[in-house]
């Protein structure tokens, strides 16, 4: 009972299930079950059955890719309040990606058949996870977007003000991943973060201590993360 009161306070802190009754929320905490992971455990391997819905309570996760070369390119990084392994659950096929856990990190899982069976009950917990699927959908086509068009020092300027917003703070944010990890996220080298840093600093659009970024122009950080241009 207590880890049912549990899984429903921490479901009522997850987008996807936040604007839900406490009647379904019920049902969805019947069904879910809490998993730990230690630092560098892989939750699941790329070509994995979808075999449920994974759901960050506390700690940090990344989701990535493999080359055949053994490249990692990591696709997202994802803290308290995010799902992911949601689109196989519905198409009843494979994990397209791997993920693995940065931190010690408690996932809640809704297993696949259970969580089906769930939705096809109530339409309208079917509506609001289309919604979100949407949007998920919205942001990696803007990430492909950025990867594909955007030059380095507009594609981190992006991912500074998508801190900011994650972290309610334009004045400061903290780097949650380390470079190496960032530098994979966004498509380039950690010396490259480091350059492109180190020149954004001189320009006083941010300046770095340790692992926080200090925000000086927020509106100049807005018009890098378009033009892209350090000139």
């Amino acid at each position: 009972m207590i880890e049912k009161v549990y899984n429903i306070e921490i479901l009522k802190t997850i987008p996807l299930f936040s604007g839900l009754e406490d009647r379904h929320l019920e049902k969805l905490a019947a069904i879910a079950t809490t998993l730990e992971f230690k630092r560098g455990d892989i939750i699941f391997n790329e070509g994995d059955t979808g075999d449920g819905i994974y759901m960050v309570a506390k700690g940090k996760i990344k989701v990535f890719k493999l080359s055949f070369e053994g490249k990692e390119q990591i696709l997202h990084i994802y803290g308290p309040g995010h799902t992911f392994g949601e689109v196989p659950v519905f198409e009843g096929k494979n994990f397209p990606a791997s993920s693995m856990a940065l931190e010690k990190s408690l996932i809640i899982f809704l297993p696949r058949h259970k969580f089906v069976e769930l939705i096809t009950r109530s339409p309208g917990l079917g509506m609001t996870l289309l919604s979100d699927l949407s949007r998920r959908l919205r942001d990696f086509t803007m990430q492909i977007e950025s990867l594909s068009l955007k030059e380095v020092p507009a594609r981190l300027a992006a991912y500074i003000l998508t801190l900011s917003k994650e972290q309610n703070s334009q004045h400061n944010v903290v780097l949650p991943i380390s470079k190496t990890q960032l530098s994979s996220l966004i498509g380039t080298t950690p010396e490259t973060i480091s350059r492109v840093l180190n020149k954004m600093t001189k320009l006083s659009f941010i300046d770095v201590k340790a692992r926080t970024i200090l925000i000086k122009d927020f509106d100049g950080l807005l018009e890098l993360s378009e033009s892209g241009s350090l000139s």
